[in-house]
This record gives C-alpha cells, structure tokens and sequence, in this order.
C-alpha cells in the first residue's frame, strides 16, 4: 500500500505563554505525529509533554464525535444521539423564545480552551453580540494582573523573551517555568551556564525551585510586601538610576515614602523568610545588569494581586534595568499584537444595546441568582464553548448547584464529556486543532502563527465558528458577516498588519518589536512613562499608589482553618485540559495534597494516606503527600482533576472562594484557608 505522507504547520492552541509553532505529519488522512517546529525560534523543534501527545488527545476513544442531547436528570451523563438539526434547530427554538422576554437571560460562557482568535471568539462574539446576550468578563485567570500591567506599563507589554539569555540575574516570580513555561525556561538556563544567577519566588517549590540558585518560599500573598522591602534597600543604599527615574516615571516621591515604611525586617515578618533573604535579593537586584524579572499569574490570584503586579513592574524604572534589551519585566506580551477585534467580533452589531456583564468567576453565585433591578434577570440560558467551568470555577459546590438547575437551558460544545458536558441539554462535538484554521498571538513571545487544518474533522465534529454561522442562520441573523469562512476570519483579525503570505508560507511571523522597547522610555500609558502613581485608579477611588493589601483569609485569622492552601497545576495538566489523556494521567497518578512534614505530623498524616480538605465552603478528598514542596502552613492541592476522577466526585475547587482581587475583578484561588484531616 502506498503511504503518503504530508506535514502541515500550525500553532499550539493552549493556556501557555510558549505557543508553539507546531509540524503534523498526516498519512492517509490520519495524524500520525505532533512535533515542534524547528525552523520557529521560540519553539524550537521541542514541545511539552501535554501537546507531544496531542493525536493520542484527537483521537481519543471517549472523544465525541456526534451532537447529543440529555436523557437523563442533569448530571447524570445520560444522553442520546441526535442529529445536527435536530440539535441546533433545538437550541434556535430555545433562544428565540428566551431572547423575545429579554436576550441577556442567555449568557455566553468561554475561555481559553483555545487561545486562537477565530475559534475562540471570532464568530460567537458576532453571535452573541447580535443577539443582544449579556456581557461575559473573562476574568478566570489573568485579568488583576492584565490591569496592574495597565496601569503601571499602559499595556500588557514587556522585555522580549528572547533577550533573558543574556541576562545576568533572573527573578522567576510567581512562576514553576518547567511546567508552564518551558521554551523560557531553556533561555534562563542558557543564562545560567553563561554566569547569571537564578532567584525563584514561590510558596511552593516546585521543580523550578529546585534548579535555581535560590529559592525563596514567601507565604501566598505577601508579594507585594516583598517587592516594597526591595524597594526600601534600593532607597537606603541608592542602587537607583536617577535619571532614567527623572525622565521616565511618574509619582516618584509618593513611592519612595511608602516604599520607606517597608524595612527588611517588617517585609520579612509579613512574608515569612529570613531577612537576609531579603537584603541579599535587594542588593543582587540593585547591582546588578542587566537585571530581568519573569513574572508569571500564579501570584496575583489573591485579593491584592493586581498591586502585588503593580509594585513588582515598579521595580524596573527603578535601576533603569529597562535601558538594556536583556534587562526589564515580562509578565504578557499579548498587548503588543495589533488584533482588530472591532472588526473581527463586530461590536456594532448591538446596534445601541448595552447588555449587562456577568463575572465569570462569580458564576456560582449567579446562576442561582433569581434575578432583580440591579442584577437583571436570572440566567435562563447557557451556552459554554472553550471551557469547563463545573471544574474550574471557584467554590464548585454552588456551581454545581446552579449547573443542576432544572429551568436552565445549557448547551456546551466540547471534545469530551467533561464535568461540565455532564450538566448539558445539549452537547455539540467540537474541532480539535488539528481539524480548523486558526490565528494565534502570544503571551510569551512576539510572533503571529497561523494554524492550518491537517486533518477533516474526526466524526461528525464542527468548528465553532460553523456552529455560530448555523445558529445564526436559525435565528434569522442575516448580516452578510455570519457567511465569513474561518480562512477570511483569520485574514480579518490583523488587517494589513501582518504579512499573511508570510504566515500562509511558514506558518508564523514576528512583529517589529524594538530591541529595547523602554531604554527611552515611550511607555504605553496616557503619560508615556512608567506610572508608580497611576490617576486613573485614583479616579475610580482607589489607591494611585502600589501598596500589600492582606489576603481576605489571613492566615492565623481562623483557629478551625489554620493552613493556606495554593492549588498551582499539575505538571502534566493544563487548567482541566488533558486530564482525560490516560498516558498523561499515569505520569500524574492520582489527586494530590503536598503538605510539610511539621503539618504532617501535627495531624498524624503519612504519604499516601486519604486525607480530606475542608473549610466552611467544602471539602474534597485526595492523598497527601508529606513533600519538601510544601513550606510550613501552607499545602498545595495540585490541581485541576474533573470532579469525577476525583475520589470523592469532588475537585479542589470545592473548597475556593467567589471573592475577587483588588483590580480587574479575577478570582483569589490562592487566597483560601483550609483544615486537613486524614480519612479513618
């Protein structure tokens, strides 16, 4: 039999700063092989674990490959096949009659199940917005520090990641690299072997921990703190560029006041490390260059997350480690990409409507919202695309809870039943990556990547966008931007900003970014410097100034729930994607709770015992693991298992809270007090 075997470039679709240009190698129709693309530098031939394996994920037995619609109670799973009118002729009918009393009673639902610009909101923003549904705010994983970024910086801009391979000190804060961010993390360790020093900041140490020169394991939310203190040495010693504060930033005096309140010994006291630690970092941090920070979300899921970011992209201005292309801050780079969304989500379809914006980090509380004045009407319909909430929103038992309403109308589209595929009416299989076109930025890396389509969609699978386009079509949405096919989409995101030839040729391309983006200063922020005093948080009554805000659960606050518990990700897992993949699930074992021996001990907790996790919101049950990973007084409950392989039905989740930071309205998953007991 002949084979013939064709390779075909696209973009990793997934949660991670790296997005991979990728190389699939189809014979016969079918995906045989998923590598990285060597000839694109970020990515450079290697590619995680998690994506290495991504045909075992397309072509997964349980993948679902026809429309289904619920037979049994809601959560059951119980369902039968239908066919594609069937189904979507279900949903218009539903919409139509939802959308007559008041179309924001439906609310669209999504993430980053994937990050391109065309499967992701390309056509449903079109949808929803002519439609009229409510507002969702995506604020699920990285908004409070988004809006730090913004009003320190003016924009989620930063140093090229490139350049941190000529660094000579990195702080990697808040970030486990090997995890998450592997093409950086083989730039710190070129770094490394050429004489910079590797400081990692984390709570937990995690595999990066381990192979920096340096770990300091701060207490969950003390950061900013951190950051202030640093700031405080700066001062006193004056390892500062006066000049490049002078002309560059804005509300110098007021920072350096506070920063003045901010001793070692306080920062220290409140951070819960030695004040050495702080001093040496202080003094490494000042005398050093070129200096560069690789920030990472983890430490802004707390309340005062979004100052914590702010107070940390402060400390840049302050040495003038911007003058260098090696020196400066990197948190995102997803606000250097010139993405036309007007022209892509077409806001002016709302013709004058201004729908109301549901949180969707409060969608627990919302869905069992019975609707008022101020709120607006209670949520009658539910339409989730690009993510899995029932596993991934805080505080699950109340999502639960609103997913098991009998009166709401859910409809999610998905590759597997996942926990949240089990509380639909209706499920609609979706492309995986290597079926659709798509257009990628990037929050890692400054390059645009084009995925093309390898295989036809497994089964009777559609893309998003034709599932909106034929929802549209049903709702009698005539606009002649609903016939747009996905290669035009992908055309339409950028413009003429981008070369599309160039992508359509090598499957990426990279944006004139200047070597050194802030040496002169320029920065995107309504001053053009770098904002200490921002006077648009003033405006909106808040501090202008970056200060530590306590987490909402203080440790030492409450005698029944004394530990703080992190729940970062497991390594082989991305949010809750890839947890069904059974080889990636074997590396992982099973649900875990690394917890010190000290902890351990008090408790009578060993390895591998059941142990349950609980405060007043929940509890769930996994097995400790007694680990030098885990500081005093703080476990780590690593996460995101789908409730139902978890051993009680249950995930951490169950145990986080609805409450939200302190800018940009993100959720505070690390901010969470618990107690552990072991299970008899």
């Amino acid at each position: 039999m002949n084979t013939t075997a064709l390779t075909i470039r696209g973009a990793c679709p997934h949660d991670c700063p790296d997005t991979c240009s990728l190389v699939t190698t189809v014979e016969n129709g079918v995906a045989v092989r998923v590598q990285g693309n060597a000839e694109h530098r970020h990515t450079d031939g290697v590619l995680c674990t998690k994506v290495s394996r991504y045909t075992e994920r397309t072509y997964h037995p349980e993948r679902l490959l026809h429309p289904l619609k619920r037979t049994g109670p809601k959560g059951s799973g119980q369902f039968e096949r239908v066919s594609w009118d069937e189904a979507l002729d279900a949903i218009a009918d539903r919409l139509k009659t939802i959308a007559t009393r008041d179309p924001q009673a439906v609310l669209p639902y999504s993430y980053a199940g994937t990050m391109g610009q065309v499967q992701g909101e390309g056509m449903a923003a079109r949808f929803f917005h002519r439609l009229g549904a409510s507002f969702l705010d995506r604020t699920i994983c990285a908004s409070a520090g988004g809006e730090a970024l913004v009003q320190t910086l003016g924009g989620k801009v930063g140093m090229k990641v490139e350049h941190f391979a000529a660094s000579k000190l990195i702080l990697i804060w808040g970030s486990n690299s090997i995890g998450s961010n592997l093409h950086f993390w083989r730039l710190a360790q070129q770094a490394k072997r050429d004489g910079a020093r590797l400081v990692c900041i984390d709570p937990r140490r995690s595999e990066t921990a381990e192979k920096c020169h340096e770990h300091i394991a701060l207490r969950p939310g003390t950061d900013a703190a951190l950051a202030l203190a640093l700031m405080h040495q700066l001062i006193t010693h004056d390892w500062l560029d006066h000049d490049y504060i002078a002309q560059h930033t804005l509300g110098w005096e007021g920072l350096r006041e506070r920063a003045l309140r901010w001793p070692p010994e306080r920062a220290a006291n409140v951070c819960g490390i030695p004040v050495q630690q702080i001093t040496d970092l202080a003094r490494a941090y000042g005398t050093t260059k070129p200096a560069a920070i690789r920030l990472n979300y983890g430490m802004q899921r707390v309340r005062g997350g979004g100052n914590a970011v702010r107070a940390i992209a402060c400390l840049p201005a302050l040495v003038g480690a911007w003058r260098e292309s090696a020196g400066g801050l990197l948190l995102s780079s997803s606000g250097l990409f010139p993405v036309d969304r007007a022209a892509l989500h077409r806001p002016d379809l709302l013709a004058g409507r201004s729908p109301r914006t549901i949180n969707m980090s409060t969608i627990g509380n919302d869905l069992l919202h019975e609707g008022s004045a101020g709120f607006g009407p209670k949520i009658e319909a539910l339409i989730v695309y690009n993510s899995n909430p029932v596993a991934v929103a805080p505080e699950s038992g109340k999502v639960v809870q609103g997913f098991l309403r009998e009166d709401l109308f859910t409809v999610v589209l998905e590759h597997f039943k996942t926990d949240t595929a089990d509380h639909a009416d209706i499920i609609l299989p979706a492309t995986t990556q290597l079926e659709h076109w798509d257009i990628h930025t990037s929050y890692g890396h400054t390059d645009v990547l084009l995925n093309r389509p390898a295989i036809a969609p497994v089964g009777e699978a559609r893309t998003n966008t034709d599932i909106f386009r034929a929802l549209a079509a049903r709702m009698g949405f005539d606009d002649p931007c609903f016939q747009d096919d996905d290669e035009t989409l992908c055309r339409t995101a950028f413009g003429n900003t981008v070369d599309f030839q160039q992508l359509l040729d090598q499957g990426f391309t990279t944006l004139p970014v200047p070597e050194a983006p802030y040496a002169n200063g320029g920065f995107p922020t309504p001053s053009g410097r770098c904002e200490f005093f921002s006077a648009r948080l003033a405006a909106q009554g808040m501090d202008g100034l970056p200060d530590h805000l306590p987490n909402h659960e203080l440790q030492g606050s409450s005698p029944a729930y004394p530990l703080a518990m992190i729940s970062p990700p497991a390594r082989n897992f991305l949010n809750s994607s890839f947890v069904n993949v059974q080889s990636l699930r074997d590396i992982e074992g099973e649900p875990l709770l690394e917890i010190h021996a000290d902890d351990a001990a008090l408790r009578g907790i060993e390895s591998g015992q059941m142990v349950r996790v609980f405060n007043d919101r929940g509890e769930y049950r996994c097995k400790a693991k007694v680990s030098t990973r885990a500081r005093p007084g703080v476990v780590n409950g690593l996460g995101i298992w789908w409730r139902k392989l978890g051993p009680s039905g249950t995930n951490v989740n169950e145990v986080t809270s609805q409450q939200l930071t302190d800018m940009g309205r993100g959720p505070v998953f690390y901010d969470c007090l618990v107690e552990v007991a072991s299970v008899p």
